[in-house]
């Protein structure tokens, strides 16, 4: 079966989030990270950026979602969270689930493990932003915690909207 093929078995196969395995990003998985990104519309960050930020002391912060198989490696990327902790706080710098993975509790799965993380390190609370229109992304934060605190005007360029500040205090 050629990559598409066994792309579109991988996206037939993984229904719930106990068929996938979360791993730290490594710089191999920056070209299918950055095609996530580019498909959600995220901010752009950019392939550098992501190199730059696994080479920092955050890189355990950085997290793959993969279909749970024999061979991982070469098992498509579902998702990508990327955060860091700064000063005992805890932020989610971007975070993205493939379009035809999402609604499956990938993205809660990798939310969670991310949030473990910043517990364990005893940051004392997490915060993000988010597109105002993002209403899904929205509720999925609610769902984990998140309270909506600030409103950040014309945060964000390509289109130019505002955005919503979140916080989850772990404490």
């Amino acid at each position: 079966m050629n990559k598409l093929g066994d792309f579109m078995a991988e996206q037939r196969a993984v229904r719930s989030p106990e068929e996938i395995t979360i791993l730290r990003m490594s710089e191999h998985d920056l070209l299918e990270v950055v095609e996530i990104e580019e498909q959600s519309g995220l901010s752009r960050w950019g392939w550098a950026a992501y190199y730059a930020e696994l080479q920092g002391g955050n890189r355990d912060l950085m997290l793959v979602a993969r279909p749970s198989q024999s061979d991982i490696e070469s098992t498509p990327i579902l998702g990508y969270v990327v955060a860091r902790e700064t000063a005992g706080e805890f932020h989610i710098n971007n975070f993205a689930v493939r379009p035809a993975y999402r609604r499956r509790g990938i993205g809660t799965a990798l939310l969670q493990r991310v949030l473990q993380e910043a517990r364990r390190r005893h940051a004392s609370a997490a915060f993000l932003e988010v597109r105002s229109t993002n209403h899904a992304a929205q509720t999925l934060y609610e769902k984990s915690g998140f309270k909506a605190v600030a409103r950040r005007p014309n945060y964000y360029s390509e289109p130019k909207e505002d955005a919503v500040v979140m916080t989850l205090l772990l404490g």
